[in-house]
């Protein structure tokens, strides 16, 4: 039996011991849809406030060259979900709208989701927002990994008037389609919050993909009388939808501090691709292109990262990352062992100063008839303008091409494109619509 000093001193050290080495980090996953590259605070944005999206960079990491795996949503969504490039397994096209999707459009059910890892970690898991990865009872959410699920399984949804959602694109919860009266973002931020309520003491992955600022352009009163200074209607009404997502981050983010474990909790943030701005006015800048092209403003996107209790704060990051890393990174943190087949990479060894050098040789992308392949610093794509080089440090815009006067350059990179792309298979829907990408292994190369 110990005595009163011993166990006195047995206490003292248990109580030393700090709250991260016993407890997992929860995870909230947060992303945008739509949003342009320049259409945040800490990225330049002047007319619209962003303070609780701010505060993710100030308390953690901004990746300056975040990527995502495809300029549209549904294949980022499938890539971000697997880590693995969405093209090992088809998923590489949007499908339209739930009366035009292919009979087969889902995520497949034989890629392992990562809320389905998390969830044998000992996780609960919870959706909240845009699915756009399956209409079928078999590819909903709550099929695939997770617990709770709210929110819609199409890729777009009106936020205020409910008649422009058909049956299949329903606001559900757990399947169960619900007469949704709030604002759409505000109704996402009121589950959001009461998901962190009911699971504070536990373990957590919150997944909360908005359907904000994609359009349609529609905001409620409140949010549009603050910029009653914007005289353009339509960039009004986008700023509007803009603050009303912040807000919702906001709440959320206040509510981990008033459970205390926001120290404890992973917080990610970015966009499924770049914004489209002719649509929405989401601005890009200072990148070159839009969603739905593979030049960077369709795929370079704000990319956040913030934990307290292991991360530095206000770090600036240049070196190249993919949202296929979200994967690996979260597992690793739950105290898991990333899948050997995956392609992103755990980044928290990279994050806290164990390893120096960039987490990818290279990055790659294909989209139908576009494709793209980033190795250091130069970038080979290909696109309605055909084959072009760029060098991103020295021209970010990609302005001039490079392809002619450094031929050796292109070749590299057009010989690593190919060895990536072999593994890859055919497009399983949309191949009518993208143009092209409808052969193993996508559209056979030029010669440069």
């Amino acid at each position: 039996m110990l005595s009163r000093r011993a166990f006195l001193a047995a206490l003292g050290s248990a109580a030393a011991i700090p709250a991260f080495q016993t407890r997992k980090p929860n995870i909230v996953h947060i992303v945008a849809d739509d949003l342009g590259y320049a259409e945040i605070g800490v990225q330049g944005c002047k007319d619209i406030p962003t303070p609780a999206i701010d505060s993710i960079a100030k308390n953690g990491v901004r990746f300056t060259s975040g990527y995502v795996s495809c300029p549209v949503c549904s294949p980022t969504r499938a890539g971000l979900l697997t880590g693995r490039y969405q093209q090992r397994f088809g998923h590489e096209l949007n499908p339209g709208p739930a009366t035009q999707a292919e009979e087969n459009f889902g995520l497949p059910l034989d890629q392992v989701t990562l809320p389905q890892v998390l969830r044998d970690l000992g996780y609960r898991t919870g959706h909240v927002g845009k699915w756009h990865l399956g209409y079928k009872p078999e590819y909903h959410p709550n099929k695939r990994g997770f617990d709770e699920s709210f929110g819609f399984p199409g890729g777009a949804h009106a936020y205020l008037d409910r008649r422009a959602a058909d049956e299949q694109n329903a606001v559900n919860r757990n399947g169960t389609p619900v007469d949704e009266k709030a604002y759409l973002t505000d109704a996402f931020a009121r589950e959001a919050v009461a998901f962190v309520d009911r699971h504070a003491k536990e373990p957590f992955y919150l997944y909360l993909p908005f359907n904000a600022v994609h359009a349609p352009l529609q905001a409620t009163q409140k949010y549009l009388d603050r910029f009653a200074n914007i005289s353009d209607e339509r960039r009004r009404t986008y700023a509007a939808m803009m603050v009303a997502m912040d807000d919702a981050i906001g709440a959320v983010l206040a509510r981990l501090r008033h459970h205390r474990i926001e120290d404890d909790t992973l917080v990610i943030f970015h966009s499924d691709n770049g914004g489209p701005t002719m649509q929405t006015t989401s601005s890009n800048g200072p990148l070159h292109g839009f969603k739905g092209q593979t030049y960077e403003g369709g795929i370079r996107v704000p990319f956040l990262m913030q934990w307290k209790r292991r991360l530095k704060r206000g770090v600036v990051d240049d070196r190249p990352i993919i949202s296929l890393d979200i994967f690996p990174t979260c597992v690793a943190a739950a105290g898991g062992k990333p899948a050997a087949n995956l392609d992103g990479v755990d980044l928290l060894p990279y994050l806290t100063g164990a390893r120096k050098e960039a987490p990818h040789e290279a990055l790659f992308w294909r989209f139908g008839a576009q494709w793209a392949v980033r190795k250091g610093d130069w970038k080979l794509i290909e696109s309605i303008d055909g084959v072009r080089l760029f060098h991103l440090t020295q021209d970010l815009g990609e302005t001039k091409d490079l392809a002619a006067a450094e031929p050796g350059k292109a070749k590299e990179l057009q010989a690593a494109y190919d060895a990536w792309n072999a593994s890859n298979i055919a497009p399983r829907w949309g191949t009518r619509r993208a143009g092209g990408g409808g052969k193993k292994g996508g559209k056979k190369k030029r010669k440069l």
